[in-house]
């Protein structure tokens, strides 16, 4: 390769590391062109990009980026997802991509912000709910005390309502 489109690529990969959210590595021996390719397009329909690169580029480009974090898992053959929302999307979409096509695709770890992530980490993020669900579960733990605040203080009032209720079905009908 020329010195010229080693450079850009570097460049090109500082700029993708110092945007994702979350990076995960993987091992792509066994894959075939196919599955490779259904693989990017699955992953490129969540906005997730999948790139086989050369380590050595990768390597100056996370030390460009303030990621050396990604060294230890840059050994043989290496392709990276790089997420720049959710950090949980790229952890899912590889899993389901594993499971639902009997890939033989290995997740070697990855890094999240300044943290370096084992693949038993990012086997965890795959397992969390979406981000919506949680804000949701979130809420329904906030407003679970004023709910429960609110029954107790109307509860006598109710009880009191529903005696005079009854009391006028009881002049009514007597």
């Amino acid at each position: 390769m020329l010195k010229q489109k080693k450079e850009q690529m570097i460049d090109e990969l500082t700029n993708n590391l110092s945007r994702c959210t979350i990076a995960v590595a993987t091992d792509y021996r066994g894959l075939t062109a196919k599955e490779m390719v259904q693989l990017r397009r699955r992953l490129t329909a969540l906005g997730i990009e999948y790139r086989v690169i050369k380590n050595t580029l990768t390597r100056f480009a996370a030390e460009k980026a303030g990621k050396k974090q990604l060294e230890p898992l840059l050994s043989g053959p290496v392709a990276i997802a790089f997420g720049y929302d959710d950090v949980v999307k790229p952890a899912q979409a590889l899993r389901e991509h594993i499971r639902a096509a009997g890939s033989v695709l290995q997740i070697k770890g990855g890094i999240m912000g300044d943290k370096l992530l084992t693949p038993a980490d990012i086997a965890n993020l795959a397992t969390m709910p979406p981000r919506e669900v949680l804000i949701a579960r979130l809420m329904g733990q906030l407003q679970a005390p004023l709910q429960a605040l609110h029954n107790v203080l109307s509860a006598p009032l109710q009880g009191f309502l529903n005696v005079m209720q009854a009391r006028v079905k009881q002049l009514e009908g007597g």
